[in-house]
């Protein structure tokens, strides 16, 4: 009789070999798209294309109102002919692509993308501003809805956006569609991500991943058609409102803008007197605000890219860059008062705080260790590090926090030491120092020996001027409204 023993280890092999086979077959058919139903689902048709474009260009709604009698005086044929009417895509996109973000991802993008939806649809952010085409793109749907046109009125309707960028793109993005809230002039696009930036925490927070992948040509027809039907979720933004005195101006990122003057809360009290001329500064975040070292570093990181933009050719780079910055700025090594009592953030900083659905300022105290103050939004910071933690419902309970969420009105305040305390963190030996949750911040800010601080918000810094006569204040309200977001493929990256 012959041996049966190797039969089993080959059957069992043979076996396992087709079941990989079999779930690669399946994983590699699921992820498969078809480029012509695609651009079928997502591309609008020739004349809303056009007279968005021309509109934009002009700066004016009514600019490409010919496209729209052209298209009303064409010959269509209602029968199924040669000819159909236009109708409105399933789900049509317009994307966004900040070109200088991602190495050379941003602008493969901007030559790929129009081949699946049209150039019309893909807007370069070095060239077009998210508020124009709100203003002027968006309103000539609107118009053309207004005069019957039903194509147009549903393509308005079932707009999508995707930004391709770092996360202050899609910020700047998220706050422009937030001014149709103000308006009235629902709905709102929800939007989707493209991860080009070097934390991409926005698009891990919402399941985009944290980084744009090897094999882009092939994902971004995936990343498109989930965009489409992927579920949505809602995100909690943050009105910054700085008020200083008048004199030196800030330079200050895209999303903070110089302002009327706005009264300060009467209900707070206020160390000194006030400065007889103010200058007002107001801005929106959705991911953190940050005052001291971390926002430091980063604003000698961004002048670095800024003045020698040949260093930073890709995420990899920039954080290499980014962590020497580190220590050259003296979060690690370097003491940024002579006196080492001096450093805490507690000698130039008072904060006052309102917890969820109370009318009342509180004092909080600031530990005297704390170089570095960050007031959070989302579960991901810093290239998707969680430094709140996932806390157990004990110390939940104890601390009177709540779980935390992008959507549930609270900001987790939590403070670095300096740069080893803030690394421990990083890499979750040890929990950033909890400070609070709150639904409002107030925090005024007097120079003393200090000259000058620094601040950040999304990963966009500049540096503050301090008075020692005259303090200033950094106001923070929820917005009440949420942008709507568009959920991707991984819940963690």
């Amino acid at each position: 009789m012959a041996s049966s023993g190797p039969e089993p280890t080959m059957n069992k092999s043979s076996s396992k070999s087709k079941v990989i086979k079999s779930i690669r077959s399946c994983s590699l058919s699921g992820m498969k798209v078809s480029k012509d139903k695609l651009r079928q689902k997502i591309r609008m048709p020739e004349y809303l294309r056009l007279a968005i474009s021309d509109a934009i260009k002009a700066k004016n709604i009514n600019a490409g109102k010919h496209h729209f009698d052209a298209n009303k005086l064409a010959d269509f044929s209602d029968d199924g002919g040669d000819n159909p009417p236009p109708v409105a895509p399933e789900s049509p996109l317009v994307v966004f692509v900040n070109s200088k973000s991602g190495g050379r991802h941003g602008s493969d993008l901007l030559s790929k993308l129009p081949d699946l939806m049209g150039e019309e649809q893909v807007l370069d952010l070095q060239n077009i501003k998210p508020h124009e085409f709100v203003q002027y793109g968006l309103a000539c749907l609107e118009n053309f809805a207004s005069l019957g046109d039903t194509c147009a009125k549903e393509t308005r309707e079932r707009l999508r956006i995707v930004v391709a960028g770092g996360d202050g793109t899609v910020g700047w993005v998220l706050g422009c569609l937030g001014e149709l809230h103000k308006q009235g002039r629902d709905p709102v696009p929800p939007t989707a991500i493209i991860p080009l930036g070097t934390g991409n925490d926005l698009s891990r927070s919402f399941g985009w991943g944290g980084s744009f992948p090897f094999k882009w040509k092939t994902a971004i027809k995936r990343t498109l058609d989930r965009a489409l039907h992927a579920p949505l979720g809602c995100l909690d933004s943050w009105e910054l409102l700085i008020s200083m005195p008048a004199g030196e101006e800030l330079e200050t990122p895209h999303a903070l803008k110089k302002t009327e003057v706005v009264a300060l809360d009467q209900d707070l009290d206020i160390d000194g007197e006030l400065p007889e001329k103010v200058s007002c500064y107001q801005g929106v975040f959705y991911n953190y605000f940050s005052i001291g070292m971390d926002a430091q570093v980063a604003y000698g990181f961004h002048n670095l890219r800024n003045e020698k933009p040949y260093l930073a050719k890709g995420r990899i780079a920039n954080k290499i860059i980014y962590s020497g910055y580190s220590a050259k700025q003296g979060w690690f090594f370097t003491p940024c008062m002579t006196d080492p009592s001096l450093r805490g953030l507690n000698n130039i900083l008072r904060m006052h705080i309102k917890r969820l659905n109370s009318p009342t300022w509180e004092l909080i105290p600031l530990p005297s260790s704390i170089r570095s103050i960050v007031a959070l939004n989302l579960h991901s910071y810093a290239s998707g590090r969680n430094p709140w933690g996932n806390l157990k419902p004990e110390y939940l309970e104890k601390k009177g926090f709540v779980e935390a969420n992008s959507d549930d009105g609270l900001l987790e305040i939590f403070g670095f030491k300096q740069g080893w305390h803030a690394s421990f963190v990083m890499v979750d030996l040890i929990s950033a120092k909890h400070i609070a949750q709150a639904a409002a911040i107030r925090f005024e800010i007097r120079g003393g020996m200090w000259e000058e601080g620094f601040m950040q918000m999304d990963g966009e810094p500049w540096k503050q001027p301090m008075d020692t006569d005259y303090s200033t204040f950094v106001d923070i309200k929820r917005v009440p409204f949420q942008s709507i977001m568009i959920k991707g493929e991984n819940t963690r990256s």
